[in-house]
């Protein structure tokens, strides 16, 4: 009974992982109601946790889960006798298909609907950009908030009082579960391509845990802009995203060894690259720029992307093209993090000593204190120089300033590598 309680257990914590998003978006169009989904939501996971050892694991967990959220709002709406038209419409609807979607598959298209309205809802222009971005990583991306915390270098605190903040104002604006119209776009859009952007970010390389990428939760934000683009196929940035995106998932099955393990990018077996989704990347793009508004920031980094993609290897790189690319970047959305990495191209293109310089003012401007790419990138250069004490003391900070596991035993190998 133990192994069958661990391994239903472990089912359950899989199955959230993946599916929170659509589950809590389901249950929100249905409830009409954000905060009550999201209770009704983990009142199915905690019946999982009690059913599931005992009786096994359904054939559709997540439609499962989806359906005792329903009956949990059903039952609350009638302790609650509210026995109004609409009650008993919907009770209706769903008593004829309660047994059927038990077992039944999901059904893509509605979920995925489902999801954008949550996003979207999210990025209500009634909330703060920090309050949206909060609530989304949390819901849509189902990071922790300890996760986002760190992510962001706020308090903990912090972060709690954002979402708390979000779910009552919605609530008391009354937020249509939905799509907006048209002209209400260019006032969503904006905060809608940075969280999606921001939830890929988060499964291409995670804050903090055991691994170091999360490909369900990369994939997802993937898809979610491939629909966004087709939403507002006008809209340069949205098909900039998406290449954007194509260009780095196409690396996935290169990125980490059978056991999970980091590959860095010199590293990979670029045979293995996704030739599809760069196909894909280009095309993207392409789409981008033939709109005729130029290339925003998320166009720039697609670009930037496509260079290391179309490249046979790293000495290959058109690197000059690269640091090009990004002190255009850097102009339109000025960013500490935009010049490490141009620090980094650099690098590669005129040499580690006019890198180390770039990287020492950024140190000294202290925009990315605690943040341990500094230090790393800092130390690797430092290595190139030959000056190997001071950089096993940037490794070293890298390793204390890191939360990811995976990436601390990178660090740590760099550091045993030094002479």
């Amino acid at each position: 009974m133990p192994d069958r309680q661990a391994s239903a257990r472990r089912a359950v914590e899989a199955i959230w992982r993946i599916e929170s998003a659509r589950i809590v978006a389901t249950l929100t169009r249905y409830t009409r109601d954000f905060a009550l989904a999201e209770d009704l939501a983990q009142e199915a996971l905690a019946e999982a946790l009690e059913g599931w050892p005992a009786h096994g694991v359904p054939a559709n967990p997540g439609a499962w889960l989806v359906a005792v959220g329903k009956r949990r709002a059903i039952d609350g709406w009638r302790r609650a006798t509210l026995q109004d038209e609409r009650y008993a419409q919907l009770a209706r609807e769903f008593d004829e298909r309660a047994d059927a979607s038990a077992d039944a598959p999901w059904d893509p298209d509605l979920i995925d609907d489902d999801v954008l309205r949550l996003v979207f809802i999210a990025c209500h222009p009634v909330l703060s950009r920090e309050a949206s971005v909060a609530l989304t990583l949390r819901t849509v991306g189902g990071l922790s908030t300890e996760e986002i915390a760190r992510a962001f270098l706020v308090p903990v605190a912090t972060v709690q009082q954002r979402i708390v903040r979000a779910k009552k104002t919605l609530a008391a604006a009354a937020v249509p579960f939905e799509v907006p119209p048209r002209d209400e776009y260019p006032g969503r859009l904006s905060a809608v391509l940075s969280v999606i952007y921001l939830i890929f970010n988060e499964g291409y390389a995670a804050a903090s845990g055991l691994e170091w990428m999360r490909t369900d939760l990369a994939r997802e934000a993937l898809r979610l802009a491939r629909v966004l683009a087709e939403l507002v196929p006008r809209e340069p940035e949205a098909h900039g995203l998406a290449a954007l995106m194509e260009f780095l998932v196409a690396r996935f099955p290169a990125r980490v060894d059978a056991g999970g393990n980091p590959i860095l990018l010199a590293d990979q077996d670029r045979a293995r690259w996704d030739r599809a989704l760069i196909a894909r990347g280009r095309a993207s793009l392409a789409r981008a720029d033939a709109i005729g508004r130029g290339r925003g920031a998320y166009g720039l980094q697609a670009a930037i992307a496509e260079c290391h993609d179309v490249a046979p290897s790293v000495d290959e790189t058109d690197w000059g093209r690269i640091v090009v690319l990004y002190e255009a970047l850097g102009r339109l959305a000025p960013s500490p993090v935009v010049e490490l990495n141009r620090a980094v191209a650099v690098s590669m293109a005129e040499g580690p000593a006019t890198a180390l310089r770039l990287v020492d003012e950024l140190v000294a401007s202290g925009a990315l204190a605690g943040y341990a790419l500094l230090p790393s990138v800092r130390g690797e250069l430092l290595a190139r120089l030959g000056r190997s004490g001071e950089a096993r003391a940037e490794f070293a900070r890298a390793i204390a300033q890191t939360a990811n596991e995976r990436e601390r035993a990178v660090l740590e190998g760099k550091l045993r590598a030094l002479p």
